[in-house]
């Protein structure tokens, strides 16, 4: 077994390329443990858990790239010769263009001098403030993709943003379309007449992925970050960009999406709404509200067509009702949160890491006979890895688990497609799905697999060849999330314990 530690002094690369080129190398044949990222603690503390030699990079800062491999010695070159590759574009797109030429900028503030209207933001969230500050002060808007931003932080932010007349969509902004550009996690979409104001990520792919089945596109999607309908932060960014596609010649119906907000948030908001010349629907994510697949039939109505039903891809099992519980493993947060208020209306509490009532709140171990469903994308999961968007190991070792527990009775699974997402995220998870119905088979049980899939039909990853895959393998597949945790309470409900 060979190892290769390297620190590349004074070179950047964005968070989620990193992550995406930390997958790509750790997926070479041969290799046991790989990380490329910042070096900054946190990442230098995920190195140390890998198992490497922490006087290695003694002398690491937060603006060196850290590069380590362990792997056999054939495959360790195969891996390296994968990093170089990946990382070539950005190294060649950062480059001088011969002598003479105009230096590329080395600061924020320099770039912008240079032009621009938007800056996307994704560096450690204690550096984010000062760096989005600089962008709002220059008149321009921002996509703050970082989080670990402090709420009064934010709030100055969002204050300054006022008062120049832009938007700052964050922190922790994971999603936006802007000028037909997808910007962190998003899907390819048509334009089309509907803009949306999301405080949720997949809430507001999974609207925009049932809109593009039914050949609906938008003019803009505008994340304003997780917080941003809290009490403290009061909606800020989501009136400000409420107006801004109320402003917008080609909006014809604007949605404003959010998880659970707070009350007087969530009314200012609907009076804002109200008050609009766009038509809008408002749509918070909870037990006893609209699932996103019905809001966005009432969008579709609103807009003269027909909703039609959104795509399945069957699997064979047994649809008789089987005794167990169900286990969601999800990668988005409110994919999750909206399984859950679908499952707790029929089933009754749902524990999680990211429970609908605090009382259901699953213990460090995430384990529990009973009903659960686990964000795994939640912040305290993803410290020091990729999203789950991206790398599939957490969950992939769950679906074992889950296997081989006789008390699990159906699965209940996301997959996000989309830029930004995993490359083919069925080229890992059909194999398990198959494994892991024939380790419950073994043992006298039909593992029923439920899967959301939540992609438009121009993904690179191949929305219908994704779903062919999942449903090879054993799983029924949905592409409307509420329909898949219907689908698998119904799989429960009824049976006997």
């Amino acid at each position: 077994m060979s190892v290769r530690v390297e620190l590349r002094h004074g070179v950047y690369r964005d968070s989620v390329i990193l992550m995406q080129v930390s997958q790509a190398v750790a997926a070479c044949r041969g290799v046991e443990a790989a990380i490329v990222a910042m070096a900054t603690p946190l990442n230098l503390e995920l190195y140390e858990r890998l198992g490497f030699d922490p006087a290695e990079v003694a002398q690491a800062s937060p603006n060196d790239l850290l590069v380590a491999l362990r792997a056999d010695d054939d495959p360790l070159a195969a891996a390296t010769a994968e990093l170089e590759r990946q990382l070539a574009p950005a190294a060649a797109a950062s480059g001088t263009h011969g002598f003479g030429a105009t230096p590329p900028p080395r600061t924020l503030a320099s770039a912008l001098r240079q032009g621009g209207s938007l800056a996307l933001i994704s560096v450690p969230g204690q550096h984010a403030f000062v760096e989005a500050m600089d962008a709002v002060q220059a008149g321009v808007s921002v996509m703050l993709f970082s989080d670990n931003v402090s709420v009064e932080q934010e709030i100055v932010l969002k204050d300054a943003a006022t008062a120049h007349d832009v938007l700052v969509m964050g922190p922790d902004c994971g999603t936006a379309v802007v000028g037909g550009l997808g910007l962190g996690f998003a899907n390819a979409l048509r334009p089309g007449p509907v803009g949306i104001v999301a405080a949720s990520g997949t809430g507001a792919q999974q609207v925009t992925c049932l809109l593009d089945a039914d050949d609906i596109g938008v003019t803009a999607v505008l994340g304003v970050g997780g917080r941003d309908l809290s009490a403290a932060v009061g909606g800020r960014s989501t009136l400000a960009a409420m107006k801004a596609l109320d402003d917008h010649p080609g909006t014809e119906f604007i949605v404003i999406l959010s998880k659970p907000p707070d009350p007087e948030v969530a009314e200012r908001v609907r009076e804002a709404a109200a008050r609009l010349n766009t038509p809008s629907l408002v749509a918070f994510v909870a037990k006893g509200q609209d699932d996103l697949t019905a809001a966005t039939g009432r969008i579709l109505s609103a807009l003269g067509r027909t909703p039609s039903a959104p795509p399945e891809w069957p699997a064979p099992y047994d649809r008789e009702p089987r005794a167990g519980f169900i286990r969601g493993l999800f990668a988005g947060g409110t994919l999750c949160d909206e399984a859950m208020a679908i499952a707790a209306a029929r089933l009754g509490p749902i524990a999680s890491n990211t429970p609908l009532d605090p009382a259901w709140v699953l213990g460090a171990d995430l384990l529990a006979q009973a009903h659960l469903m686990i964000d795994f994308g939640d912040d305290r999961l993803t410290a020091g890895r990729p999203h789950p968007m991206i790398d599939q190991t957490l969950r992939l070792e769950r679906i074992a688990a889950e296997a081989a527990d006789p008390s699990c009775a159906v699965l209940l699974l996301d997959v996000v497609l989309g830029y930004g997402a995993n490359a083919d995220p069925a080229y890992e998870l059909a194999p398990a799905i198959a494994d892991a119905r024939e380790t419950a088979g073994r043992a006298g049980r039909d593992l029923a697999v439920v899967v959301s899939l939540c992609g438009s039909r121009g993904d690179p990853q191949g929305r219908d060849s994704t779903a062919k895959a999942l449903a090879a393998a054993g799983a029924s597949v949905h592409l409307s999330n509420a329909a898949a945790a219907r689908a698998a309470v119904s799989l429960i409900e009824g049976a006997s314990r």
